[in-house]
């Protein structure tokens, strides 16, 4: 109402005042509901994941200096401190290569693993090396957390402690699946495998994953695998987001990618650590943003006193087996030399008319200056003995055939080692025609450097 003056009187500009809010949050309530609820947004998370594969036993620094469980201690407290939250894994192989591995059967590993501060393993082929039931001393005597998802008998029973663990890291929950290369079988002998199966790997996650989704922010694939199998999970099981691999002694440059998924995987023997931070979205249980490194395990790496100490422990009772003359080098040899002189060996020891080293069978180099016999255990560590086989010169494998004049049509005698014989990789024949009761090839090697006292 307006009054005599011309003034609306007070209580028609309240009643106007009212109106126009009353629109104005009519309004807003309208876009609101448009949008969607405004729920505040979870925040993002940080993860750091410290990893290693193929340690293959390597308490001590190799001849060039690198590695060794005391620095791989070390250097993971180190990057732990400057992190928020962190996951140690280990992709599988952590035995055989060295003399405590051997003497010992891979249990002292375990032992000093212990201390180096991993937080899950997962099963490597040379975890058989030993014999399957072995592994059951390795889950005896780990404090940490052994899984794999697809090695199971016939009654469907694991053979490691777990397929997975979620763990909280920062609070995220973190589920770690561990796998195993289905090409097992031609990578241990049969009679080490026992009465367990490899399940394929992308198989096995599309089965479990589902499992795991509701008690994890984040999947992680811990896998002992071959480059093909590393790179389906990317393709075909989007739902892990990251992928920890071993098996592949060369480490990768950049990490492997699907978007923002990816896989890393870092050198062997303990040369290097690969560090990953991740920010992650638990919401979406994915990674929003990436960066990985490499951290050079060397002289520079600072040392844990305790796992030096229990490192001493054991190699003083390889010591005298170990750490004993056999002669010297002129030169560092590079693993396909070293691999011609153990054929060499295996010849003029068996008088075949060729040998056949596998590959992957020579584990280092042989180094310059003073040879002791751990240089040769790091070269074969393994049980290996020779045996002979007969071959037609048209089935010889095409690296024996490679800068030789061969007759297709002659029966040729090759040595080899009889785990490459019972395997008949790469072999077309049925059984060795002669099988040798003499010492192990790496006891032949030892006694060869001894004889000539110098290799050249």
């Amino acid at each position: 109402m307006i009054c005599s003056c011309g003034h609306e009187d007070r209580a028609a500009i309240r009643a106007r005042r009212r109106g126009a809010i009353a629109g104005v949050l009519a309004a807003a309530l309208v876009l609101l509901s448009l949008a969607g609820p405004a729920w505040p947004k979870e925040p993002s998370r940080s993860l750091t994941v410290l990893h290693t594969n193929d340690l293959h036993a390597r308490l001590l620094p190799d001849s060039h200096d690198r590695g060794g469980f005391a620095r791989l201690a070390g250097a993971i407290r180190r990057e732990s401190a400057s992190a928020d939250g962190v996951l140690v894994l280990d992709a599988g192989d952590l035995v055989q290569g060295t003399p405590v591995s051997s003497v010992f059967r891979g249990v002292p590993i375990y032992e000093v693993a212990n201390l180096v501060g991993l937080h899950v393993s997962t099963l490597g082929n040379h975890e058989f090396d030993y014999g399957w039931k072995t592994i059951l001393e390795f889950r005896e005597a780990a404090s940490f957390a052994i899984v794999s998802a697809n090695v199971v008998d016939a009654g469907d029973e694991l053979l490691a402690d777990a397929p997975f663990v979620v763990r909280d890291v920062n609070g995220l929950r973190v589920a770690v699946v561990g796998l195993l290369t289905t090409d097992l079988p031609n990578l241990v002998l049969r009679s080490n495998i026992g009465p367990w199966r490899v399940e394929p790997v992308v198989e096995t996650l599309r089965r479990i994953v589902p499992k795991i989704l509701p008690q994890a922010d984040l999947v992680v694939a811990l896998g002992h695998l071959t480059e093909d199998e590393e790179d389906a999970i990317l393709a075909e099981v989007p739902e892990v987001a990251v992928v920890v691999s071993g098996h592949r002694h060369n480490g990768l440059a950049q990490p492997k990618r699907a978007g923002e998924r990816l896989l890393v995987r870092v050198r062997s023997g303990g040369r290097e650590l690969g560090r990953l931070d991740l920010d992650v979205d638990p919401a979406r249980k994915a990674v929003i943003a990436s960066r990985w490194r490499v951290v050079p395990i060397d002289a520079t790496t600072p040392e844990s006193k305790e796992v030096a100490a229990r490192v001493a422990y054991w190699e003083a009772k390889v010591r005298d087996v170990a750490d004993v003359n056999v002669g010297r080098s002129e030169r560092e040899l590079s693993r396909r030399e070293v691999e011609d002189l153990v054929e060499r060996v295996m010849i003029e020891h068996t008088g075949a008319d060729l040998a056949y080293v596998a590959s992957g069978e020579i584990r280092d180099v042989l180094p310059a200056g003073p040879l002791l016999a751990r240089h040769v255990w790091s070269v074969m560590p393994f049980e290996d003995r020779v045996v002979v086989v007969e071959l037609k010169g048209s089935d010889l494998p095409d690296a024996l055939v490679e800068g030789r004049s061969i007759d297709r049509d002659r029966l040729y005698t090759v040595a080899v080692t009889d785990f490459t014989a019972s395997l008949g990789r790469e072999l077309r024949s049925k059984a060795p025609v002669r099988a040798d009761p003499s010492p192990l090839l790496r006891d032949l090697i030892i006694a060869w450097i001894r004889e000539r006292e110098v290799v050249e």
